[in-house]
């Protein structure tokens, strides 16, 4: 599909995106006007089929403000999860519940790691002052736990999105657990997560 859009331009595989970035800006190998002329491009314009449609993909994010049991999510991120191509955001855990783990599949690849402290954990006097990173804040924000909560993203072909949800909802803490003494989630929960390492980031 990119030598049909644009014959000119170089191709490389990475991992992770490493590659020289003067190999990709700058490099004066994308014209529109060429682009727009060549026979790749046109055919781009005649009778598209958008690739929702083509290929069935869809998205939606999985939100709740309830700790996962730190076993049963560490169970589910060893399964397969039917239909999903890519998944990636912040998971929160009740045995770290000041911090933000973070979460990223892509086809049989998965990681996890720590991402920082929830802002809800860092005290205010330390959270970045510029109103564009408090306006996130804020739009994350939800008494009584304030930031801390699961937000991933699902992107997939043929997904059911009501399977996948009950699925990740399996691996929430229940009713009565999530009722028991919060200072005792380390001792009475299982949690198989390698130990995290703290970056200099806060979420």
């Amino acid at each position: 599909m990119v030598r049909a859009l644009n014959p000119k331009a170089k191709i490389y595989e990475t991992t992770n995106s490493t590659v020289r970035l003067d190999s990709v800006l700058g490099t004066r190998l994308f014209q529109m006007e060429e682009a727009e002329s060549t026979p790749g491009w046109l055919d781009s314009l005649i009778e598209h089929t958008p690739e929702s449609e083509e290929y069935g993909i869809s998205n939606f994010v999985y939100e709740r403000r309830i700790p996962f049991h730190p076993q049963r999510l560490y169970d589910l991120f060893q399964q397969e999860w039917p239909g999903v191509i890519r998944s990636k955001g912040l998971f929160w855990l009740a045995t770290r519940l000041r911090m933000a783990g973070f979460w990223s599949q892509a086809g049989a690849m998965c990681q996890n790691h720590c991402l920082g402290y929830f802002w809800a954990a860092v005290p205010k006097e330390h959270w970045p002052q510029d109103a564009a990173r408090l306006a996130e804040i804020e739009h994350a924000w939800r008494e009584p736990n304030g930031d801390c909560r699961q937000e991933i993203v699902l992107i997939g072909s043929g997904m059911d999105q009501d399977e996948l949800t009950a699925m990740l909802d399996g691996a929430l803490l229940t009713p009565e657990e999530f009722a028991s003494d919060k200072d005792r989630w380390m001792e009475i929960f299982h949690d198989p997560f390698p130990e995290w390492h703290m970056g200099v980031d806060a979420r």
